[in-house]
């Protein structure tokens, strides 16, 4: 199977590597790491035995926080090691590990790539974060009787119906993992359905409930909303936005300062991807807003926004939970656009009344939960965005209510961490 699996990617890499030349002229991305990708991957403690952690991007690397920092605890005697597929993934592992753990990226699912890998790091367990299942990879993992968990497992209906075209191959790759460590039933129903054999799956719940900070005040906070200037005014932040959902917001955002009851109503809008933070700075002034662009504010100690009706562009990375801890009403992005959604539960988690389109199918759990309890509002248009604002903005007894319920949903959910810990140390004694 690995040489029909090498054949299908070199086929796939000729159609995509005029995009990925293009993003890499174009916004600078892929540009590090190639030695990583190609296999060689070097140890901070070779001497040690070794735990290997792949978490694709910011929202499985920040998944992984708790799970990391436990296994530090209670397996002294392994170096743990982790990698991720994407830039903003890297920077973020490196930013929060980078003195600590050795980081890099994924290597290439070529077979030869793979055994290069594995050879440098020799692994006595690799944890693969959510859904990040690579055939040559638990090929190679199997053949060198390494064990496979998949950890904080999730499987969105959208994700289980093009699995599902391919169950022989799906069930081949299941067959060699050896534990599914599922977020939910719903999730665990899948698995099994795609070929993982009951005795494998147990539900743990999400790790990303542990990794929410449940308080009312974020260090920093007091003053980045100093800085800001936003004293006598409410915030609606909109955060993890993707194509086309920015103008959708400012539409609406246009709609609610007509009314003298939301005059004092203020936006700030922090885009998902960093390429696109130039975009949407142009797209902020075409429609005749002025634009305080974050980055600007944060290189200066001093400097303060003068106009305070200015739109603010949270142009860095690392900062979308300050924003969030000073908004008064937050829009949960790419869930207006079909993009799979943001992560919600820092949301609500702070206590803040938490809104996000019907286009949330990556988070299916944690849409579920905070649905269960009234701990988060749904809209799916734009219409139903502006008068959902509207109700907020004028019923602060409402918008508690949700707030309050939120946070408690997130707080009853934790607990993921020990039980996926016990698992893997339990794994790794056998």
């Amino acid at each position: 199977m690995r040489y029909l699996m090498d054949l299908i990617y070199v086929l796939a890499a000729a159609g995509y590597c005029p995009m990925l030349l293009y993003k890499r002229l174009r916004y600078k991305r892929y540009r590090t790491g190639w030695d990583n990708r190609f296999g060689r991957i070097n140890r901070k403690y070779p001497e040690k035995k070794c735990i290997w952690i792949h978490a694709v991007s910011v929202g499985e690397v920040n998944a992984a926080k708790t799970l990391i920092n436990q296994l530090k605890k209670s397996c002294p005697n392994y170096e743990v090691l982790i990698t991720t597929t994407t830039d903003t993934g890297f920077a973020q592992a490196n930013k929060i590990y980078g003195n600590d753990l050795q980081v890099g990226f994924f290597p290439l699912d070529f077979s030869w790539i793979i055994n290069r890998a594995f050879a440098q790091i020799k692994p006595d367990l690799c944890i693969l974060m959510e859904l990040e299942v690579w055939p040559n990879f638990v090929s190679a993992a199997a053949g060198l009787n390494v064990p496979v968990i998949v950890a904080n497992g999730r499987l969105s209906a959208r994700s289980f119906a093009r699995y599902k075209l391919i169950k022989p191959v799906t069930k081949s790759i299941f067959e060699k993992v050896s534990l599914v460590l599922a977020q939910s039933e719903d999730y665990a129903k899948r698995f099994k359905e795609l070929g993982c054999t009951d005795e494998k799956i147990i539900v743990t719940g999400s790790l990303k409930y542990d990794t929410a900070q449940i308080t009312d005040k974020v260090d920093g906070a007091d003053e980045l909303a100093r800085r800001l200037n936003l004293a006598g005014q409410r915030l609606w932040v909109v955060g993890g936005t993707g194509n086309d959902e920015e103008k959708i917001v400012i539409d609406v955002y246009k709609k609610l300062l007509e009314d003298d009851r939301f005059k004092d109503l203020r936006l700030a809008i922090v885009p998902r991807k960093p390429e696109r933070f130039d975009e949407v700075a142009a797209l902020i002034k075409e429609n005749g807003f002025e634009t305080t662009r974050y980055s600007q504010i944060k290189t200066n100690s001093e400097q303060t926004v003068a106009n305070n009706q200015s739109v603010i562009l949270g142009d860095t990375m690392g900062d979308l939970r300050k924003f969030y801890s000073i908004a008064a009403i937050i829009f949960v992005g790419r869930s207006l656009v079909p993009m799979g959604g943001s992560d919600m539960m820092e949301a609500a988690a702070l206590g803040k009344c938490t809104i996000f389109g019907p286009y949330a199918f990556n988070f299916e759990q944690t849409v579920n939960a905070l649905f269960s309890g009234d701990g988060a509002i749904m809209v799916k248009n734009s219409d139903e965005l502006l008068q959902t604002m509207q109700k907020c903005l004028s019923d602060s007894k409402f918008t508690g209510t949700i707030a309050r319920n939120g946070q408690k949903i997130i707080k009853d959910n934790q607990g993921a961490t020990q039980k996926t810990t016990q698992k893997i140390i339990e794994l790794l004694a056998e």
